[in-house]
């Protein structure tokens, strides 16, 4: 055998060896591939619901942080697991048990025959009296602390003993129901009461024609009773005007509060003068007189401007003197103020008058809701007027809150931005006439 022929032999044989190498290496791949895929499939813990690739742990957490609902985990005795930052406000947990035996007691039925339960139970909470984060008191729209949450709870088995408890706060909802609910019976009875009142009172003239005493007083009463319904109708109309955002356009213009404050007293001067009330104006504390023009001692201040409707402006003012002048005791003081801060102006309005419970403050904005109806009846109050200058305010861009205690008095805040200044005067700088029939 020659060289040559030793040559090809060493590289035919290089040649088979390299060949069995590759074939072997492409096996292994393709056998440690599926080992792993089999690895993988049988640990159900590696793989995401949501893709291959995507975190478990990042991804549960930020899923439970965007569910509408709060989260607590248990297992079948009531030993928390986990509990979602949304659940701490519910009180739910102490330590690590759950700590409400209306939970425990759905948590037990879910476990006992392993479905889904869902129940709304009710849970007392103590709070405290309402914070005012801004001084005034409390904001038309906002709500007091309520002393009892209405918790929609539901429960199911998510695992080995362990059980998902999902808590949807039903508060807000059943205030919502029940301001509603408050709402058709008040306008009810509003409606019936002298329609009823005048259809009995009509009668009785009948009867009483040969009498003409009883025709007069019965006359009389028709009448009020009349007006009382023209009111309460006339009230409904300005209530609808000031909601309707689409059936009016205000007339904004750079006016002047004081000037607002001003024409809505003259509105009302009548009714006080009749009980005995004092009204007073003051600007930034610095009492003013309450017509324009009178007196030397005027600060140079007083023209605080700001940008709305003047008719809107003054409609609420004045129901808010109204209602100071209504729920007052005779020989007593209300007084108006008018002052400017951080580009704020306000129109304050305070009296000495019954005041209004806690319970009630968060309502009193509300149509047709009453503190006390026998006394809005003895004043001819609608429970519409608070309700119409909320709207009045919030359309111009305005804030309204109230401060009240039983007893005390009542003071309503509006706040209102200031105008630009505007260096020359327009016609729009001049004061509100008075509004007819506001």
């Amino acid at each position: 055998m020659d060289i040559w022929q030793i040559i090809v032999l060493v590289v035919l044989a290089a040649l088979v060896v390299a060949w069995v190498a590759i074939i072997a290496y492409n096996k292994g791949r393709v056998s440690g591939r599926v080992s792993a895929e089999q690895a993988a499939a049988s640990d159900e813990t590696a793989l995401c619901l949501f893709g291959d690739d995507v975190p478990v742990r990042p991804t549960e957490r930020r899923l439970v942080e965007v569910l509408p609902e709060a989260l607590i985990v248990t297992d079948r005795n009531g030993r928390v697991q986990y509990a979602s930052p949304g659940s701490v406000p519910f009180g739910l947990v102490s330590g690590n048990r759950l700590n409400s035996r209306e939970v425990e007691d759905i948590l037990t039925q879910a476990a006992t025959d392993g479905g889904v339960r869902e129940r709304e139970v009710q849970m007392p909470v103590n709070r405290s009296v309402f914070p005012s984060s801004n001084g005034r008191g409390l904001e038309a729209g906002q709500s007091m602390p309520s002393n009892m949450l209405y918790l929609r709870v539901r429960i199911g088995d998510i695992g080995d003993d362990l059980y998902a408890i999902f808590i949807n706060d039903m508060s807000e909802q059943r205030r919502f129901e029940a301001v509603r609910r408050d709402f058709v019976t008040n306008v009810s009875h509003e409606l019936k009461t002298p329609a009823g009142a005048i259809s009995l009172l009509a009668e009785t003239v009948t009867d009483a024609a040969d009498d003409p005493d009883a025709v007069r007083y019965f006359s009389g009463r028709i009448s009020k009773e009349s007006a009382r319904l023209t009111e309460l109708v006339r009230r409904l109309i300005d209530l609808q005007k000031a909601q309707s955002s689409e059936g009016s356009v205000l007339d904004v213009k750079r006016i002047s509060a004081l000037a607002v404050a001003r024409a809505a007293i003259n509105d009302n001067q009548v009714q006080a003068d009749a009980r005995y009330i004092d009204i007073r104006l003051n600007v930034n504390g610095k009492p003013v007189p309450i017509s324009a023009g009178e007196g030397d001692d005027e600060p140079s201040e007083t023209e605080l401007m700001i940008m709305a409707d003047a008719d809107a402006m003054q409609t609420a003012v004045k129901n808010l003197v109204e209602n100071a002048i209504h729920y007052s005791p005779e020989h007593t003081t209300v007084a108006v103020g008018v002052g400017e801060r951080d580009g704020k102006v306000t129109i304050r309005v305070v009296d000495q008058g019954i005041g209004i419970p806690e319970k009630s403050l968060d309502r009193v904005f509300e149509r047709f809701y009453r503190v006390d109806p026998a006394r809005s009846r003895e004043t001819g109050g609608s429970g519409l007027g608070l309700a119409i200058t909320k709207h009045c305010v919030q359309e111009n861009g305005g804030r309204i809150s109230v401060w009240s205690r039983k007893g005390e008095g009542s003071t309503f805040t509006i706040e209102l931005p200031a105008a630009p200044a505007d260096e020359e005067p327009t016609a729009a700088d001049e004061e509100p006439t008075a509004v007819q029939g506001a």
